[in-house]
């Protein structure tokens, strides 16, 4: 994946590229909790993860696309704020189950947190660190995926 396949990537799961009929807008990772049908899809988060490490070097540098920041930002926000909170729209309408919310909490982390050791310049292996472990829990390949 290159840089443009990956902002391309970033904006659908967003719910920010221009193409709203692109399917990945749907069931990207803010598309499939608006609506939400049950189901969290661990790939969206997979996803999120190899855009990162993608778009790693640019997060690096000094100067960071807005678009890109806001594009992550709605992730990490929407994603808390419709799923993990409890005046949320998922749990206050008893829609999300505990587990999904404790599922999406985690994801949401380990993007923040990845996101933040970027911005930093910390370095792919510590700003990976927490998605290497995670991975690794569920018996999934090491290394990144891109």
């Amino acid at each position: 994946m290159n840089r443009e396949e990956a902002l391309a990537l970033l904006k659908c799961h967003a719910f920010a590229h221009d193409d709203i009929e692109q399917e990945k807008m749907t069931n990207g990772f803010l598309g499939m909790l608006r609506p939400f049908r049950g189901q969290l899809v661990e790939d969206n988060f997979h996803e999120v993860m190899t855009i990162l490490d993608v778009l790693s070097p640019e997060l690096a540098s000094k100067l960071v696309s807005s678009e890109i920041m806001a594009c992550l930002w709605s992730i990490c926000h929407l994603g808390r704020a419709w799923a993990v909170e409890p005046d949320g729209m998922l749990r206050s309408n008893g829609i999300i189950t505990a587990e999904q919310t404790q599922q999406m909490e985690e994801w949401l982390s380990i993007i923040s947190y990845a996101v933040m050791i970027l911005l930093e310049d910390g370095g792919a292996e510590e700003a990976f660190w927490g998605y290497e472990e995670y991975k690794r829990e569920r018996g999934m390949n090491d290394g990144m995926d891109a």
